[in-house]
């Protein structure tokens, strides 16, 4: 793989698993101060950075299997050919 692929498809990986990190580890316990009218589900707090630190680790070990895959090819992509052969073949 060309460092410019790795380039492109790490942030790709990055942004994804911003979302999968997301919905963890906020807490509303109750025992902060709350803005009136605040939900009483929402997050009380919120940091960036730590999501960010999180999430770039999450992405690391994803895209390291995505490489790892591409290196030792686990599952190829011939295993996903879900087309019938006779319908590509036209007949």
């Amino acid at each position: 793989m060309r460092l410019s692929s790795i380039i492109a498809l790490y942030p790709l990986f990055w942004a994804l698993s911003f979302f999968f990190v997301l919905p963890f580890r906020l807490r509303a316990d109750g025992q902060e101060n709350r803005v009136p009218g605040q939900f009483e589900g929402a997050p009380p707090s919120f940091s960036f950075w730590r999501t960010a630190k999180w999430t770039t680790l999450v992405a690391a070990v994803l895209f390291g299997l995505y490489y790892a895959n591409y290196v030792y090819q686990w599952l190829p992509v011939q295993s996903f050919n879900l087309v019938p052969d006779r319908v590509l073949e036209g007949g």
